[in-house]
């Protein structure tokens, strides 16, 4: 959420920014609404200073004075009702407009309107050369024992997956192959996080409103988590933190589910686009500085980076376009994994800073050298997801006659060099 006064005094700047994220948000309505809403606190306050200096009046006063002035209080708090819900209707629009204004992108995000106008940055790593031709992941892990797909859309319906066998033991591999990698960087403090999260910890990350579509929701009011992100932040709701503890890092890990609904037809088949999936999240809360931010999201993507050449996977990173940023992200990279059997890179990563949108909207601050209170800023990355990760794994390490061999790093968690069996 950015500050009202920063909005009013940068009107143009803001209608701008949302534009460049192609956001639709009414910049004037909003300066209108908090005009109005002003107003009328102004009024409520004027009258509630009226109610009490007659409330003074009243006790001093005897017979006939008494019930004149009684009868004058009953008019005014009868005003003061209808004024009140006035006030009370121009606040909620106020705080619905609020929630849709955009963070400003950063100079060097690049113009466009979707992940197709993204634009390459760096390369890694040389993409497998195979003397046949790759297959998907989806025939090498049915084929190897490694997948069921149709028990999965059986019991879980569209999207459902069952990992067995080699498949759920390289699905651990990662996991704890990643945790020892992060453990041993040190300055993390890891965590496992709930997936269930009440609705401020959504509000306060910015996937809600505009987001609510995609997540499941229960009975009682909480959502499930797309990302450990949510529930990582929310930790320090309402919070005041030391500055001294900054840059306060978390390696967070949870269940994560998302319903997909803008995603029909894409990847209906394998496990690149599910409903219920496993990650890690590194979150970040630093001082408000601008620079820090963009140190520490360097040092995150580094990070990712990192475990990726430890796995061999070819890779590149992007920076995403305008179109392509979230209601409050500053800048984002996408770390795309080469696939052979799709013949491109796909999705695997994001890398992203925030300034203080989220933890405006979280109440999470702290005192400057000042003494000043400030909100801190606020940055995440995703360290790996499974199981998307294990179709880019199994693609690249695919042999002729449809095993898969276990990157080097992996070998002392699988417990073996060889995957499923000849196809």
């Amino acid at each position: 959420m950015l500050d009202i006064h920063f909005i009013r005094e940068n009107a143009d700047l803001v209608k701008a920014g949302a534009a460049k994220k192609n956001i639709q948000v009414d910049i004037d309505r909003l300066l209108a609404v908090d005009d109005e809403r002003k107003q009328l606190r102004q009024q409520l306050d004027d009258k509630k200073a009226e109610q009490n200096r007659a409330s003074k009046t009243i006790a001093l006063a005897k017979d006939e004075e008494r019930d004149r002035l009684l009868e004058a209080m009953r008019f005014l708090k009868e005003g003061m009702g209808e004024l009140e819900e006035k006030y009370k209707a121009a606040f909620e629009e106020w705080q619905k407009l609020m929630l849709l204004v955009p963070n400003l992108p950063d100079m060097t995000v690049p113009e466009g309107a979707s992940d197709a106008d993204n634009v390459e940055t760096r390369v890694w790593g040389e993409k497998p050369s195979f003397l046949f031709t790759p297959k998907t992941h989806v025939e090498l892990m049915v084929n190897a024992g490694m997948a069921d797909f149709e028990r999965g859309a059986k019991v879980a319906g569209f999207r459902g997956y069952f990992l067995k066998g080699d498949g759920a033991l390289l699905s651990y591999a990662i996991w704890r192959f990643l945790s020892d990698h992060f453990i041993q960087k040190g300055g993390f403090t890891p965590m496992i996080v709930p997936s269930l999260v009440r609705r401020e910890g959504f509000l306060g990350t910015g996937y809600l409103p505009q987001s609510e579509e995609d997540l499941y929701k229960t009975q009682d009011g909480e959502y499930l988590s797309g990302t450990a992100e949510v529930a990582t932040m929310a930790y320090h709701l309402d919070e005041v933190l030391e500055r001294s503890a900054f840059p306060i890092k978390y390696f967070s890990f949870s269940p994560c589910f998302r319903r997909e609904v803008g995603a029909h037809g894409k990847d209906t088949k394998g496990l690149v686009r599910v409903h219920e999936f496993y990650k890690f999240e590194q979150v970040v809360l630093c001082e408000a500085s601008h620079e820090e931010s963009v140190r520490l999201h360097e040092e995150l993507t580094k990070n990712a980076e990192e475990a990726i050449q430890l796995l061999g996977i070819p890779y590149h990173v992007v920076i995403n376009c305008g179109g392509d940023l979230g209601l409050g992200q500053v800048k984002k990279y996408d770390i795309e994994c080469w696939m052979p059997g799709e013949n491109q890179y796909r999705e695997t990563h994001s890398s992203s800073y925030f300034h203080d949108f989220q933890t405006r909207r979280l109440n999470i601050r702290y005192r400057d050298e000042e003494g000043n209170m400030r909100f801190a800023h606020s940055l995440n990355n995703t360290a790996l997801a499974t199981p998307r990760f294990l179709a880019v794994l199994v693609e690249n390490y695919q042999q002729a006659d449809g095993t898969i061999r276990v990157p080097e790093v992996l070998v002392p968690y699988v417990g073996k060099e060889i995957l499923g069996h000849s196809a």
